[in-house]
């Protein structure tokens, strides 16, 4: 509503990353999030952010990224390019990547740690909904 930033979260997230430690450009990503999954802690909105108003989760229940390359800008950071899919609108997005390493569990398995982050514009995806306010200003901007 113009004056103050709404955060939530996936809650059901799921994917591969076929991680090449030697060739990290070899690295692909598969991530597929279930849409209905949203949480911004606030109800009445996650509602309406899974109308047709906005993610429209009935009709497309899965948001898509998929990696095509990986560049390379430092010893433990990437970009990460892939295509994201919201409502079976595909763009390109650039994820900043930074590897903060790997760990042996005690039942012996490995895990490796990654930050990723990126900021998009939710009208590229076709997400345009918006209402004027009384106060002037848009909510949904």
């Amino acid at each position: 509503m113009m004056i103050s930033t709404v955060t939530g979260q996936f809650g059901r997230v799921s994917g591969t990353v076929d991680f090449d430690e030697a060739v990290p450009e070899k690295t692909q990503v598969h991530v597929k999030i279930a849409a209905n999954s949203l949480d911004t802690k606030d109800e009445k909105r996650d509602a309406h952010l899974k109308s047709p108003d906005f993610l429209d989760v009935a009709n497309h229940p899965y948001i898509e990224f998929k990696s095509t390359r990986v560049e390379r800008t430092g010893e433990n950071t990437a970009k990460l390019y892939g295509d994201l899919t919201i409502r079976d609108v595909t763009k390109e997005i650039v994820l900043d990547v930074e590897y903060l390493g790997k760990a042996k569990s005690p039942w012996g398995t490995w895990s490796a740690g990654f930050y990723a982050a990126a900021k998009i514009n939710r009208k590229d995806w076709g997400l345009n909904w918006n209402m004027a306010l009384e106060t002037g200003g848009w909510a949904g901007r």
